[in-house]
């Protein structure tokens, strides 16, 4: 697995560092630290020579830094990337030169007014088709959940995550939520045994994508400690559960849409992502033209 690790020096860059050492194996890792002075009023003025200069040798330093990190978890260190300008940029432009199968971040988990504002990690998530995985605080790395929506999508993620995946001493636990079908609907006068029959469906659906999850786990000698199929909002109940169990970190997959699409309409990945602690690894099923 070659991941790209995307730090500014932070502490919260480097807890996703610390945080996805106890969960991947066999990772190779590439790191750009991106120097943004872009933040800087128009009327102050650096000399192009000696501002070139500066940011050299403060990325200098963070990459050192990043690299003793790397080796210290038993990573392999890959390629040194360093830059000034845009962070969105820069971090972007590099995973197109790369076949990478993560993009590393950190998060400042912002909220209210800060939300709106965006951040980089979210700007990446909304321009990038690459997997990527997001930390906010360093945890214990031991409990896991495995989201489902019972589509191939989400089966081939796991099928691809699980060879590199760290699952010694972890508690895995798989949950699918099915949408309530009392608001899929606007007519109220719907018949009554027909909603239960779509909630039986439902639950046998759910229970089939669940198994599935737990089939492939079992394939690599893989114990699932709890299964769980809900009802109601995906994103409320994930957020939920998450909070309920003090999950570590969060496997969701995402159907690549538009950048526009994704905008407009959000995603329950965008809404889990801005309300819980846990990490998230946020997989796509495959690469798309943005």
């Amino acid at each position: 697995m070659r991941i790209l690790f995307c730090t500014d020096g932070s502490k919260i860059s480097f807890n996703s560092l610390k945080n996805i050492s106890h969960w991947v194996k066999n990772a190779i890792i590439d790191t750009v630290c991106v120097i943004d002075w872009s933040f800087l009023p128009d009327e102050i003025s650096i000399e192009e020579e000696n501002f070139s200069y500066s940011c050299a040798n403060v990325a200098d330093t963070i990459l050192d830094y990043a690299q003793e990190e790397i080796e210290k978890l038993g990573l392999e260190c890959g390629a040194r990337i360093k830059n000034c300008g845009s962070a969105i940029e820069s971090i972007l432009e590099q995973a197109d030169k790369q076949e990478y199968d993560l993009i590393l971040m950190g998060s400042h988990g912002k909220k209210g007014i800060q939300k709106w504002l965006g951040s980089v990690s979210q700007e990446i998530i909304n321009s990038s088709a690459i997997s990527c995985y997001i930390a906010k605080e360093e945890n214990k790395t031991r409990k896991l959940l495995i989201t489902t929506d019972g589509t191939s999508c989400s089966t081939g993620i796991i099928k691809k995550i699980i060879p590199d995946l760290k699952s010694d001493n972890k508690e895995i636990h798989i949950c699918m939520v099915n949408d309530d079908p009392n608001l899929l609907f606007l007519d109220g006068t719907l018949d009554t045994n027909w909603l239960l029959d779509i909630q039986k469906q439902q639950q046998i659906f759910a229970s089939r994508a669940v198994n599935d999850i737990q089939n492939i786990l079992k394939e690599h000698d893989i114990t699932v400690h709890k299964t769980t199929v809900m009802t109601g909002n995906p994103a409320e109940k994930i957020i939920e559960y998450s909070r309920e169990h003090n999950i570590d970190l969060i496997i969701m997959g995402s159907r690549n849409k538009s950048r526009i699409d994704r905008f407009l309409t959000g995603s329950v990945s965008k809404r889990v992502l801005e309300n819980v602690v846990s990490d998230i690894w946020l997989a796509r099923c495959k690469k798309i033209d943005l």
